[in-house]
């Protein structure tokens, strides 16, 4: 799978644009603010039906334009093309169309064009709050296990009816037992599944996060990445009893697997207060090389790679390293952006693969000889 053209309108910067692709080295170069990581954004709506920028899909409309639209052949592997837009009008729901047939849900399309992104966003990992981390964890497993998506779409549904059936109980003193016995076992239902593959992925994503954070840090530091639950110990069902006196009081659910988290490591202290800005980029860049391998594995088809910025706050030969690896031939589509054509056409010039270099200066985008 990969992308092989991009036509955006009214889309951020961008008033109009339209971009053929290579399908395997795809660099974009200009100053800071010209426009490089909207183009990404771009990419990423088309694959995930969001923005990694803004999660307010109206501001990404340019201006006082009334609308923007992301639209992107895709050469899938066979005989054909897929046909994907997205589209925005000021005030409406937001349209996804594949091949002119609209889904009826946006969930349906997560999967079709598996997508990895590596930017300087990636920094409510360490810095976030724990919701980040399942987020990493969610969109990970969305893309290629559909049942999942399911499965946390009807836990979040119930959760919501649990937490206001809660909060109506505390507030009037009535108890309604009924309900929440049949809630209880419609979080069990949706959540234990949800649990066990979250807990598979972590532990089979670990060898290659581990050997990645080696092959970057030449083995300098000790990485870890813990999955934290209390479904390690016992059931939901359990959980839910336990904890209902106070959540009688409290008005909300305090248990269960939106209280889960990752616990990310360096030399067996917290990464977020233990390393430095170098290491934390390493540990994280490490952790989307190994999701990508994990992503083409399991979902059978290469995704597609975003690499925004990685330059900053990455020393030259973790740089360099990094491009190694995203040069062999497990690794499909690439898009990255530097400030300079140089460094990029060094590296990419050396490794005989075919590549576009683009340059970009304010919302325009100008192929350039590589």
């Amino acid at each position: 799978m990969h992308l092989k053209r991009l036509t955006l309108l009214h889309f951020r910067n961008y008033e109009e644009a339209g971009i053929d692709f290579s399908e395997r080295i795809n660099c974009f170069t200009g100053l800071n603010g010209s426009g490089k990581t909207n183009l990404l954004d771009a990419i990423h709506y088309l694959a995930l039906c969001k923005s990694f920028l803004n999660p307010l899909d109206s501001q990404n409309i340019r201006y006082d334009e009334p609308f923007f639209l992301i639209q992107g052949v895709f050469d899938n592997g066979s005989s054909t093309e897929d046909n994907i837009l997205c589209s925005l009008k000021r005030g409406q729901r937001k349209v996804f169309k594949k091949n002119n047939s609209e889904y009826d849900r946006l969930s349906d399309h997560i999967g079709l064009c598996p997508l990895v992104t590596v930017s300087p966003a990636d920094g409510v990992l360490v810095f976030g709050g724990s919701e980040e981390r399942r987020r990493f964890m969610d969109t990970v497993i969305s893309q290629y296990n559909k049942k999942y998506l399911e499965d946390l779409i009807g836990y979040n549904k119930v959760l919501s009816q649990r937490n206001a059936l809660l909060k109506r109980m505390a507030e009037t003193q009535v108890a309604d037992d009924g309900t929440l016995e049949v809630l209880d076992l419609q979080l069990e239902q949706y959540g234990m599944p949800v649990f066990v593959a979250r807990k598979a992925f972590i532990r089979e994503l670990l060898p290659f996060f581990n050997s990645y954070y080696d092959q970057l840090s030449k083995g300098a530091e000790k990485v870890e990445l813990i999955y934290q639950s209390k479904l390690q110990d016992q059931s939901l069902s359990n959980l839910l009893k336990q904890s209902l006196p106070r959540e009688r009081y409290l008005g909300y659910t305090t248990v269960g697997i939106h209280k889960d988290d990752l616990e990310l490591q360096i030399n067996g202290h917290s990464l977020k207060r233990s390393g430095s800005q170098g290491q934390q980029k390493t540990f994280l860049i490490a952790l989307k090389l190994a999701e990508y391998v994990f992503l083409d594995r399991a979902a059978e088809k290469k995704p597609m790679l975003i690499l925004d910025d990685v330059h900053d706050k990455l020393d030259a030969d973790r740089v360099y390293r990094l491009m190694e690896i995203v040069c062999q031939p497990n690794f499909g589509q690439l898009f990255i952006t530097d400030t300079g054509a140089g460094r990029m056409n060094d590296i990419f010039s050396k490794k005989g693969l075919p590549y576009k270099m683009f340059s970009v200066v304010g919302g325009k985008v100008l192929e350039m000889q590589s």
